[in-house]
């Protein structure tokens, strides 16, 4: 069985309509020791996808549920597909369903076996330093659909879903900016 985890009742309620599996909330940051754990136990049998909001707080409850469940799949909205209508708050319940769907089709399976990437390769590709190296992280980002990370996490994201040098460079050979 697949469990998704997402953020609040308002998350929850957008993607039980689409979503087959078990919806699990973490009631906001602010992720207790409970959850974690069952969460921990759910992921010995089971698929956990990790679909939080994309700011700081929802990444630091992927950071924490990836402790516990090392295995797990992650989905990535980019935060300009979530912004409320009056612009003042971003989530996943913000995000139309087309949108929503896209980003499930698009899952990101954990391994900890690959370490390829580093500082040195991103300052090589542009990545880390340079007037465009945030848009081009940003650009890489998208094609991805990895989120928006800065240099430490795309180091982080990059080697955990096994991405390529190869591909990498085939997406930033079609970088305009």
């Amino acid at each position: 069985m697949d469990i998704l985890v997402v953020e609040g009742i308002h998350d929850y309620n957008k993607l039980k309509e689409i979503f087959k599996g078990l919806i699990i909330t973490t009631n906001g940051s602010q992720i207790s020791k409970e959850t974690l754990n069952l969460l921990k136990e759910y992921g010995k049998e089971n698929r956990v996808i990790i679909f939080t909001d994309p700011d700081y707080p929802g990444e630091r409850i992927r950071n924490k549920i990836k402790e516990v469940c090392p295995n797990s799949i992650h989905v990535f909205i980019n935060k300009e597909k979530c912004i409320s209508k009056n612009n003042k708050k971003v989530g996943v319940e913000h995000a139309n369903i087309k949108d929503i769907k896209e980003a499930l089709a698009n899952l990101h399976l954990t391994s900890n076996n690959f370490n390829y990437w580093n500082l040195s390769k991103l300052i090589e590709l542009d990545l880390s330093s340079g007037l465009q190296a945030k848009e081009r992280r940003k650009y890489l980002a998208d094609k991805l659909n990895i989120g928006n990370p800065n240099t430490k996490t795309l180091i982080n994201r990059l080697n955990s879903f096994n991405i390529s040098i190869d591909k990498v460079k085939e997406i930033l050979n079609k970088y305009e900016g």
